[in-house]
């Protein structure tokens, strides 16, 4: 059986098919087998600033908003120019790693700030 009739909730067997969307019948799961395509397409990878332009090592970007330093009574600015940002690979979202004049070493999440 194709991947494409299996829940991909609970990977079962018995899926069917009504009408445009498939049905599982042991978890309720629903989906449409278009989706299920588009989600085996393979992912863009790249980090994206906040306006999706992509970013790279050494950029230099722009903080949008004043955002809250954690641990601290700091504030980072919104305009603050960060040079010479490296981009890491972070499961809670902070994928921009800096140092902040004034402030130091920090992760930022890159829908905060702009390409410079």
């Amino acid at each position: 059986m194709p991947d494409a009739m299996k829940c991909p909730n609970c990977q079962s067997e018995h899926a069917y098919q009504d009408r445009n969307l498939w049905v599982c019948p042991e978890c309720a799961h629903e989906w449409s087998a278009a989706a299920g395509a588009a989600a085996d397409a393979p992912q863009d990878a790249s980090v994206r600033d906040a306006h999706g332009n992509v970013l790279t090592d050494g950029d230099s970007v722009i903080v949008m908003k004043d955002l809250k330093v954690k641990g601290s009574s700091s504030v980072v600015k919104g305009g603050t120019k960060v040079r010479n940002i490296r981009l890491q690979d972070a499961t809670d979202g902070h994928n921009i790693a800096c140092k902040i004049d004034g402030i130091g070493a920090m992760n930022l999440k890159s829908e905060f700030v702009k390409k410079a």
